[in-house]
């Protein structure tokens, strides 16, 4: 009897170690904070990795930019020293060129237009861009649209831009349109920005409602203005060879715990949007609401006609009109 209970003890502890042994951890990051419409994703990603696998991967996750910033977690995942991130689309077009198209100022209506689109064939043509690039990419989430703050002056139309110094992301096409405003443009990772406003080495920033409030910048930034100038689609990405080496079922877990990382990320990103103009004000920000866009979209006028000559006027138009 005993000896039966010793070999089936034995057998139950060799099984947990399988099991432990068996289990593969993967490590996925954002520059945001861990409570931010991002952290949400990402949780719920881990979360549901963990589930659909029966425990056998572990997503460790990790936020405020401890990885590096996007640009160096998108990086790290190409070279397959991490396996996963979680991205605004700020450096995407650095590794993705075909993906530069949604950074078009005023391309989209609203978000429900957005999200249109990338759950759409558009976007799911997009993500299969990646593969060549050494990456799978496993959904399109949100960063929403982004607006502009600054620590000089209040913004209520596009003349008060000009020669504000400000920091925008390390990516070609907002380059090109803050320049049409006549802004002094900083490419600058994000876990520099807080510093960098602090000091003042840069006037101001243009991020969405949600990363404006959980990086805290009403600390540092005095106006607000809702220019809702460009969309800012998030995505996440897996490292090409990692993924690859998934069974069937494991891939389709990844892709659809990516999905409802996705789920949580919108709803959190609309909740942030909802409460977030009272809650600004409320710290002391003045916040410009009703900004006149006929006036911004003029004034890109010249930088609209060469994205027009970069992207196709057909492929652009496919976008805008997309029902």
């Amino acid at each position: 009897m005993q000896l039966t209970r010793l070999v089936v003890g034995l057998g139950l502890a060799l099984g947990f170690m399988a099991t432990a042994a068996a289990q593969t951890t993967m490590r996925i990051s954002i520059s945001t904070a861990q409570n931010s419409h991002q952290g949400v994703a990402i949780d719920t990603f881990a979360k549901e990795v963990e589930k659909r696998t029966g425990g056998r991967y572990k997503v460790q996750t990790f936020y405020n930019g401890a990885l590096g910033g996007e640009r160096e977690s998108i990086e790290a995942v190409q070279l397959g020293t991490q396996e996963l991130a979680f991205s605004s689309s700020g450096p995407i077009p650095n590794f993705v060129p075909e993906t530069k198209i949604l950074d078009v100022p005023f391309l989209f209506r609203d978000k429900a237009h957005a999200r249109a689109v990338l759950d759409g064939p558009i976007g799911q043509e997009l993500l299969t861009k990646f593969d060549a690039k050494g990456f799978k990419a496993l959904a399109w989430a949100e960063n929403g649209f982004r607006h502009m703050t600054n620590s000089k002056r209040d913004v209520k139309e596009p003349g008060d831009l000009k020669g504000l110094k400000m920091r925008t992301m390390e990516n070609p096409v907002h380059i090109a349109a803050y320049k049409g405003f006549g802004i002094i443009t900083t490419p600058m990772a994000f876990p520099e920005v807080f510093t960098a406003l602090q000091q003042g080495t840069v006037d101001g920033q243009e991020n969405p409602l949600p990363v404006i409030i959980s990086a805290k910048f009403d600390q540092v930034q005095k106006h607000l203005t809702l220019t809702g100038h460009v969309y800012s689609p998030c995505i996440f990405v897996m490292n090409k060879a990692a993924f690859d080496k998934l069974s069937a079922a494991d891939k389709q877990a990844f892709v659809d715990a990516a999905k409802e990382g996705t789920k949580a990320n919108r709803a959190r990103v609309d909740e942030d949007d909802a409460k977030g103009v009272a809650d600004l004000r409320a710290k002391g920000m003045t916040v410009i609401e009703n900004v006149d866009k006929a006036k911004f979209v003029a004034a890109l006028a010249p930088v609209n006609a060469e994205f027009e000559k970069q992207f196709g006027k057909a492929a652009l138009d496919k976008i805008r009109n997309f029902k």
